[in-house]
């Protein structure tokens, strides 16, 4: 890049930086600016692991799942969420998500609001509350012009463990969705599931294949037996690979294996076996979690003693393993942990810069709503100059008797949070998720989506870069800013300067990257 940007200085005729940025677009859009010029993944930019580096930067933020995150969120005015269902654009497509809260095993390392329980009536009553939630919300939504259901490109179950729910319960689910929402034929939307291969019943992916779900994420954590039985998910490789053979011969389209890194008895020797191994496996997707240890607020964790854990020195050695052994076996680094084979639809969006970031993570389908079902679900509803992010309550019973008052008075809705976004935040957002997802703000992009001068409006911002710039985390100039490959463990770091909302309130929130 070249014609270095002062940032010191301010550019001839630009607007003020307190002036409202707007929503509208040109007549012409230019050429995707976050598509990659570095064609294949051979030449496709890689992390670059240094230790110094992030020792340096290592401090806490969030993970960007939206903008604001969810720690923005106030409790939800009366009628609200009915309203905003309502004014839903309805020739927007939507992506369903569907929280499943049930385990039959508490893994220790956990940190989330999960229900360990065997008893599969629990879930049967649960998934009634869900059907009701579902009619209520979809009888809210203005159909389409040509009077047909609303369409879903996007459908992700997660939890808990999804397929806690009976296979009976699966199918049941699935056809009642059928009935009030129009589908993309499988072979074009995105259907997935997280499972737990130890609780699948010898036909569950059979029937999850031929609902139409074409992903699958494995929970599987580690292989080593010693840090398994440490964390009580204990399960042999052999199971492991036998699912994910069937989930492959079945012909599911995309298979991730979830892994975490900075568990107690984990050794960088250990870990490595373990990456190696899954690598045997060959998934075309990988998630590698750094654990965080906060048992004052995650109660499961106070099984793990302190003392079995790794020492920061080991977990940054883990993480630079792991990251060369997956580059050199030919994965393409995304963005946060997550990574992916060039051929997968993940990798393919990320370099025609088409790859976005919601509550589900990484995902193709940024141009849907989010609507969310269940217990402590989020939903992300957009429109032209604000969009809105909702929350169901946390807690299992409240949750019920939200949709048990809603039987008898329709004005009562299942979700108890808010975050109203304003255009302000919207520029936010638009700049930390390509930042995440395509390692680049394009100036001129952001100049004629939003009607700003992008270098005067965010100088200050420019100006907290300096030190990256000069660490070569980052390249900045009159295009735009580029993480470069020795920054791109530290993409949150660098969208962490444009977070308005990120203060000392917070830190104690939100895990380092390692």
């Amino acid at each position: 890049m070249s014609e270095q940007v002062d940032i010191n200085s301010t550019p001839e005729h630009a607007i003020n930086a307190s002036d409202q940025p707007t929503t509208v677009r040109p007549v012409m859009q230019p050429d995707n600016p976050y598509a990659s010029t570095r064609g294949s993944i051979t030449s496709k930019q890689l992390p670059a692991f240094d230790q110094d580096i992030i020792n340096k930067y290592n401090r806490s933020g969030p993970r960007y799942t939206s903008y604001p995150t969810a720690l923005e969120f106030s409790s939800i005015p009366e009628g609200l969420e009915t309203k905003i269902l309502q004014a839903r654009e309805a020739h927007a497509p939507l992506s369903l998500y569907f929280h499943i809260p049930f385990c039959r095993h508490l893994c220790y390392y956990c940190a989330c609001n999960k229900i360990i329980t065997k008893k599969n009536s629990d879930a049967g009553d649960y998934l009634a509350y869900l059907i009701a939630e579902i009619k209520h919300k979809r009888g809210l939504l203005t159909p389409p012009e040509d009077g047909k259901k609303p369409l879903v490109k996007q459908l992700h179950f997660g939890g808990g463990t999804p397929t806690f729910l009976q296979d009976n319960e699966l199918i049941q689910l699935w056809e009642f969705l059928q009935t009030q929402f129009e589908f993309l034929p499988e072979d074009q939307g995105d259907y997935s599931i997280e499972i737990d291969p130890r609780e699948l019943s010898s036909e569950t992916l059979k029937v999850l294949r031929t609902l139409g779900f074409n992903r699958v994420s494995l929970g599987v954590q580690d292989l080593d037996e010693t840090v398994q039985i440490a964390v009580n998910r204990v399960h042999s490789a052999e199971l492991i690979e036998n699912v994910l053979n069937e989930a492959r011969e079945l012909g599911f389209h995309s298979i991730n294996v979830d892994l975490i890194y900075g568990l107690p008895h984990q050794t960088p020797e250990t870990f490595d076996k373990t990456i190696r191994r899954i690598i045997e496996m060959s998934p075309d997707r990988l998630s590698v979690f750094n654990y965080a240890h906060l048992p004052e607020r995650f109660k499961a964790q106070r099984q793990i003693k302190e003392d079995d854990l790794p020492t920061p020195s080991d977990k940054f050695t883990m993480l630079g393993n792991t990251i060369n052994t997956l580059t050199e076996a030919g994965y393409q680094y995304i963005g946060i942990d997550h990574f992916a084979k060039p051929d997968d639809e993940l990798a393919v969006a990320q370099r025609e810069g088409k790859l976005h970031r919601n509550f589900q993570g990484y995902t193709i389908m940024g141009d849907c709503d989010l609507l969310g079902f269940g217990v402590s679900s989020i939903s992300q509803i957009a429109n032209a100059n604000s969009s809105y992010i909702l929350q169901n309550h946390t807690d299992l019973q409240v949750y019920k008797d939200n949709i048990d008052a809603a039987r008898n008075n329709p004005t009562i809705m299942p979700a108890v949070n808010v975050i109203k976004t304003s255009i302000k935040d919207r520029l936010r957002e638009y700049v930390i998720m390509n930042l995440l997802c395509h390692d680049y703000m394009d100036f001129r992009d952001i100049n004629q989506k939003f009607g700003i001068d992008a270098i005067t409006y965010f100088i200050h911002e420019i100006q907290q870069l300096g030190e990256m710039q000069e660490d070569r985390l980052i390249d900045m100039d009159a295009a735009g800013i580029r993480v470069l490959p020795r920054g791109r463990l530290l993409g949150r770091n660098v969208a962490m300067v444009f977070d308005e909302y990120l203060d000392k309130k917070h830190k104690d929130r939100f895990s380092k990257v390692i």
